[in-house]
């Protein structure tokens, strides 16, 4: 292998008392971290950048044992999932969503979503509404919510996504982010997390381990294809379109977990998400946490899904 060359996708097969499985979706075989019994209620956890699956395994264990279904999914151009040349916009990243619930043989899951993992959750809430239960977005509002902030709000949430711009340039950004060993990926977690993850041996297995899986084949570009996809959109009527698609309120209970010094997302923003809950909204701020509370608070993020999903209910496949 050469200093920078590319690593091998199965390196996020990450054993542990979980199970690894491919599953054909939408056209694409995605790779997912499942635990849990298979005959109780299914939640799906969605990560978001600069990340793959591993950022839910706090979560993946305490959901698992507390009766639940979890599937933690590697998404389109991550991981050990597929990663084709198209379909980095949230029409067809919701598409995956909803296809991997059916593919599992279910009717709903609960959804729940960070970062970029957030925005889908909430499209596919919105897009395929009859196949959601709940809606958990960490770290990231509505998109639509993100759209307005960032347009209309030029020095708060605008100077926060700064960095997206960034994104834009063709092939830079791809090489920034894989060279070095992916040296630039530790740059980023450290900038967006709260400073007690930071100086923790957690948090540096995480940082080693999302260095490795952005130097997977395609992953640095599949990644940056999201935000490119996202500020395209903006000046194209297909942005338009979607917008309309999903801004009805939701139908389902809202949980909203986000980190109070998260410099990626304005708290003010995330709040503005309320307007598109239409069926209960619960918004928590955590003090002295930055932009990946599941990982940062992993037992409080816990606690909170658990009381959002419910008790586990007797499994009735609807």
């Amino acid at each position: 292998m050469g200093h920078d060359g590319p690593v091998d996708p199965a390196l996020v097969r990450i054993a542990g008392p979980w199970t690894h499985r491919g599953v054909s979706a939408n056209g694409i075989r995605i790779h997912v971290a499942e635990y849990g019994p298979a005959d109780g209620p299914l939640v799906v956890l969605l990560h978001g950048f600069p990340e793959f699956w591993w950022t839910w395994r706090h979560q993946l264990l305490a959901l698992g044992d507390a009766g639940y279904h979890v599937v933690a999914p590697d998404l389109r151009g991550y991981g050990d999932t597929d990663k084709p040349p198209r379909g980095y916009d949230l029409w067809t990243l919701a598409g995956d969503c909803a296809g991997l619930i059916r593919a599992l043989g279910e009717r709903r899951a609960h959804v729940v979503g960070h970062d970029w993992g957030a925005a889908i959750a909430w499209s596919v809430t919105a897009l395929h509404p009859r196949l959601v239960r709940s809606l958990t977005a960490l770290g990231a509002p509505h998109p639509v919510t993100m759209r307005d902030a960032v347009l209309r709000d030029p020095l708060g949430q605008g100077r926060a996504s700064r960095y997206m711009a960034g994104f834009q340039l063709p092939r830079l950004p791809e090489r920034s982010l894989r060279a070095g060993r992916g040296a630039r990926i530790e740059t980023i977690m450290r900038a967006w997390a709260g400073p007690e993850w930071t100086s923790t041996a957690d948090f540096a297995d995480a940082v080693a381990r999302n260095r490795d899986a952005i130097r997977i084949s395609t992953v640095a570009h599949c990644s940056l294809e999201y935000y490119r996809w996202t500020v395209r959109s903006l000046f194209r009527p297909e942005g338009l379109r979607f917008a309309r698609a999903v801004s009805a309120p939701v139908g389902v209970p809202v949980l909203q977990v986000h980190g109070a010094d998260d410099p990626c997302v304005l708290d003010t923003t995330m709040r503005r998400t309320r307007r598109y809950a239409g069926a209960g909204f619960a918004h928590h701020a955590l003090p002295a946490t930055g932009h990946f509370p599941q990982q940062e608070r992993p037992d409080r993020v816990t606690e909170l899904i658990l009381q959002h999903l419910g008790p586990t209910p007797a499994h009735d496949g609807g």
